[in-house]
């Protein structure tokens, strides 16, 4: 497995314009744009450092992950994702060295990237992202 470097940061927000007023108002980073992702039921915000991004995360459900992380954790990091060169192939080495997978197969994340998560429980709960962007 290659990772090529932090993708970014994700942070679980309740309100995203509040998160945004911090990142850009107050902090002077760049709003690159938004994203709902629906079947992820969250909405994205993406705000460029160097050569990652910090990524704000707005649940769009009461049932939505993120809304269940703020619920059980309070608003903060929710993940930290590494892009990597080819996400089949890490998922599969991963897999094969009996790291506990969240998804086994990659599905459709924001911007287009292909995403899978690994559990928290085999990485000392820290919720992992793996994603590649094509």
């Amino acid at each position: 497995m290659k990772i090529l470097k932090i993708d970014h940061i994700g942070i679980a927000v309740e309100n995203m314009d509040n998160g945004k007023n911090f990142w850009s108002d107050i902090l002077g980073l760049s709003f690159e744009g938004d994203e709902t992702v629906a079947e992820q039921k969250v909405k994205t915000a993406f705000f460029p450092v160097g050569e990652s991004e910090v990524e704000l995360l707005e649940s769009t459900s009461p049932d939505g992950p993120i809304a269940k992380f703020i619920e059980k954790k309070g608003e903060g990091i929710q993940h930290i994702a590494f892009r990597v060169e080819n996400i089949e192939s890490a998922l599969a080495e991963l897999k094969s060295k009996g790291v506990r997978l969240i998804d086994e197969i990659p599905r459709k994340g924001a911007g287009g990237a292909k995403i899978a998560f690994l559990h928290p429980k085999a990485t000392s709960g820290v919720l992992v992202e793996l994603c590649e962007r094509g």
